[in-house]
């Protein structure tokens, strides 16, 4: 190859060329995963429970599907075996993609020339990678891979009268984070195949042009289908579906914007214009900020359930201080080996104590405990985590709605920078997939208990009352609460005798 035909950074293309990068970014999202497993038994959350694998896993982790438990109590046989297993997958992957890169480096002894002699030795690997993902046969933990493939094959060809699994939603949010490497995969099997080169980025022209934007909004595609069916599958008429929907579409005109960025840069070069000038320049900006901030603020007031961007109202913290009756109030508990929750408990007036109640439950002041701003009355996670993750999310959502576009990218000289943004992105989904999981956990519990609530009855026969009872007269109150309206009634009578009159 002619020395002015190789870019600055041919050396780094060298030693690591757009083949094992993709390998590599790969691997690293099987070890995110793992560990996203790993670190929410490891924090109290039972993900196989969280993320439904138990109802459609025809392997059987650990219990038959129908047997429910505690989403916030985990059962060591599910989430942890199962992270343990994507260990040894990840293990086994990283062994095959290492000797691959090692003996290529081998063969090429750092020398430029080489590289395109040997560039068989990245295919090969890169087939080998495949082949194993798709074995048949019980190696390389045939259990997990199955899963894998079941769910993306759930996700891409999935009936829109089936209801969408909770975890082939975060599949495929994941897949979101990997549409740049998708993108990789076609201009690797360019660069490999006959005419391309390790050291050149691959020219794109005719329909060709269109492969890269094309492959780069499949992810974005997917996950805007199943919004769609949530939505349509839906009983009432909330069109939060759709609005996430909207989310994911706002993705495509940053990336076809982009792929006309190369005619732009064209055009700009032969005329001798600024490019920031052009018009359509300026229309992918609008579009890159609008995807950015939207997508920002979807995460955190929607997939995290955080309350930084709903307006603060004091009612629905307000205390019942002129009930001259018991009231029941949220406090958190701290269950052994499970996260706290906020649960209803009772307090008697003026401090008073009855030995009939449950030796968890202890007399409480009557305002209810307050909560960070921003955040939420409920958290699983250990409370600095919560903003240092809303800063990350918001920092690495801007840089990386500007990684998917293509002509920022499409040349080698930047290699090395995009590769780090890229690992940069698979960071900013591994913490995501904490707090989605976190919050999915604490709206279903939320959800739980709102089906499940009772009236407490107040019965008489100390020795036979359950948790709750330490009134006499066989008076029964509840409270109903909601988060807007709170009533106290009578359950003797069937009457409401309290209303705090929040509209």
């Amino acid at each position: 190859m002619d020395s002015e035909a190789i870019p600055i950074e041919a050396p780094f293309a060298a030693s690591f060329p757009l083949p094992f990068r993709v390998l590599v970014l790969a691997g690293a999202g099987i070890l995110c995963w793992a560990t996203n497993l790993h670190g929410l038994h490891f924090l109290g959350v039972d993900a196989a429970s969280a993320l439904e694998f138990r109802s459609h896993d025809a392997y059987g982790y650990g219990h038959p599907p129908g047997l429910r438990h505690s989403l916030t109590n985990p059962t060591p046989p599910d989430s942890l075996a199962l992270a343990r297993a994507v260990y040894r997958w990840c293990i086994s992957y990283a062994f095959v993609v290492f000797a691959g890169w090692a003996f290529f480096r081998v063969a090429t002894r750092g020398e430029l020339a080489l590289v395109d002699v040997y560039k068989w030795i990245p295919a090969v690997t890169m087939l080998v990678v495949i082949m194993l993902a798709v074995s048949p046969f019980n190696i390389v933990e045939k259990r997990v891979r199955d899963m894998f493939l079941l769910a993306v094959r759930r996700c891409l060809f999935s009936s829109t009268n089936i209801p969408v699994y909770f975890c082939d939603v975060v599949l495929a949010d994941i897949f979101t984070s990997f549409a740049k490497v998708i993108g990789d995969v076609w201009l690797s099997f360019c660069m490999i195949m006959p005419g391309g080169s390790l050291l050149v980025f691959p020219e794109q022209s005719g329909w060709t042009r269109l492969m890269v934007p094309c492959l780069l909004s499949v992810p974005y595609g997917v996950r805007f289908r199943q919004c769609i069916i949530d939505y349509m599958q839906s009983t009432t008429t909330d069109k939060k579906q759709l609005y996430n929907a909207l989310k994911y579409a706002t993705s495509f005109p940053v990336i076809f914007l982009s792929a006309a960025q190369r005619e732009i840069v064209s055009e700009a070069g032969t005329a001798g214009a600024e490019i920031e000038e052009h018009p359509l320049f300026r229309l992918w900006l609008l579009s890159v900020a609008i995807n950015s901030l939207y997508s920002f603020w979807w995460d955190v007031a929607n997939d995290w359930g955080l309350e930084i961007f709903t307006p603060k109202h004091d009612s629905p913290r307000q205390s019942l201080k002129s009930l001259p009756l018991p009231t029941l109030q949220a406090r958190r508990s701290s269950l052994e080996g499970s996260p706290s929750l906020h649960t209803r408990h009772q307090s008697l007036p003026n401090g008073s104590s009855d030995s009939r109640l449950s030796p968890s439950l202890t007399p409480t002041s009557y305002s209810q405990s307050p909560y960070p701003w921003g955040l939420r009355p409920i958290l699983l996670f250990p409370l600095p985590a919560y903003p240092m993750a809303i800063f990350t999310n918001l920092v690495l959502r801007l840089t990386w709605s500007l990684k998917l576009s293509a002509h920022l990218h499409a040349q080698v000289s930047g290699a090395l920078l995009f590769f780090w943004l890229e690992l940069a992105e698979l960071l900013r989904r591994w913490v995501w997939v904490f707090f989605r999981v976190e919050w999915e956990c604490v709206r279903r519990e939320m959800e739980r208990e709102k089906e499940e609530r009772v009236p407490m009855q107040m019965r008489g026969g100390g020795d036979n009352n359950e948790e709750g009872d330490g009134y006499e007269d066989g008076v029964g109150l509840a409270l109903e609460t909601n988060g807007v309206d709170r009533s106290v009634y009578d359950d003797s009578r069937g009457k409401v005798i309290f209303d705090d009159g929040l509209p």
